[in-house]
């Protein structure tokens, strides 16, 4: 009977979690038979790594005809012959296809375990729930540390708290450099409105608030762009669409409950207009950087979560500042 090949795997790929022992099924054999192999094989317990997740048939050449859980198995009478009994829709998975999508594909389709396939599609084992389980934790990990701009690849971002605190530091310093030059730049942008300011000091109050808005509503856009950008099978345009939509709503929102609150407490309805139309813009343009940011990264080959935390934040923060400068510039001054 055919054998499933053994093979080291590089990298973070589906092969690199693959169980090879997978118990293997003659298209022929009955129900009965298989049963009785399978408790004859020495330390297999079902549900366990690969070995009892899926149970796949094959022909004499290692094709794959089709698969079976163990459950199903038990649920089998003795005379069904595997071949018709076997499910035939569940998707193969070449060996070198990335952890993460393959982490996808498992999502997608509600399987517990995947089949793996070489170059000749001849199947090569099966990824079990547990391996991708802790895919989809390290991906996790993975993309939090990036979200915070710790600029560490694949496993190693997984370990990044472990690390020495000079280490630490060298990985985070980078961004936190890049969000240094930006406060600058917001620092020169607030300069330049330095008499506006010094006529009507209300509008400095509204600088935090303002910009720490436009940040939230950006990083949610963010968070959802991420992983959703990989995960989606929608176009760019129908979720730039969405997002847009969603930020405009969320501003709009936002800007007329400011408008009420700044009129009831300062009693200055340019002002409270300006914070108004200035959240709505900044809200809305917040929502498209936290889209096309991280879309942008991808289109240049590097993992979306990149373009997250502090380089989408400096991004927003100096076009919130510049939006609601420009909004107390027309209705204010």
């Amino acid at each position: 009977m055919f054998k499933l090949p053994r093979k080291q795997a590089s990298g973070e790929t589906a092969a690199q979690h693959l169980d090879p022992d997978t118990p293997l099924a003659r298209p022929d054999e009955t129900a009965a038979d298989l049963r009785l192999r399978l408790r004859q094989r020495p330390g297999s317990t079902p549900g366990t790594g690969g070995a009892w997740s899926l149970l796949c048939v094959v022909d004499a050449g290692g094709q794959l005809l089709g698969t079976l859980s163990a459950a199903e198995l038990l649920a089998l009478p003795d005379d069904a012959l595997l071949a018709q009994a076997c499910h035939r829709e569940l998707p193969c998975v070449p060996q070198h296809t990335d952890q993460e999508r393959l982490a996808s594909i498992a999502l997608q389709h509600g399987a517990l375990a995947l089949p793996l396939m070489d170059e000749a599609q001849r199947l090569v084992g099966v990824v079990g729930p547990a391996a991708l389980m802790d895919v989809l934790r390290r991906e996790h990990v993975e993309d939090l540390h990036r979200l915070a701009g710790v600029m560490r690849e694949g496993a190693q971002a997984r370990h990044a708290l472990e690390d020495p605190p000079l280490r630490r530091a060298r990985h985070r310093l980078p961004w936190l450099l890049l969000g240094l030059l930006g406060s600058v730049l917001a620092t020169w942008l607030m300069s330049r409105f330095e008499a506006a300011l010094a006529l009507v000091p209300a509008v400095a109050f509204f600088v935090p608030g303002v910009v720490y808005l436009a940040d939230a509503v950006g990083t949610q856009s963010e968070a959802v762009a991420v992983r959703g950008l990989s995960l989606s099978h929608a176009g760019l345009g129908r979720l730039l669409g969405g997002e847009l939509r969603t930020g405009l709503l969320v501003g709009l929102i936002l800007g007329l409950a400011a408008f009420g609150l700044v009129q009831l407490l300062f009693d200055q309805r340019g002002l409270a207009l300006a914070v108004a139309v200035a959240l709505m813009c900044a809200c809305t343009l917040a929502s498209l950087i936290g889209l096309l940011l991280p879309w942008l990264l991808g289109r240049l080959g590097l993992d979306p979560a990149y373009g997250s935390g502090p380089l989408a934040t400096i991004l927003q923060d100096l076009l919130s500042l510049l939006v609601y400068l420009g909004c107390v510039s027309l209705w204010v001054i």
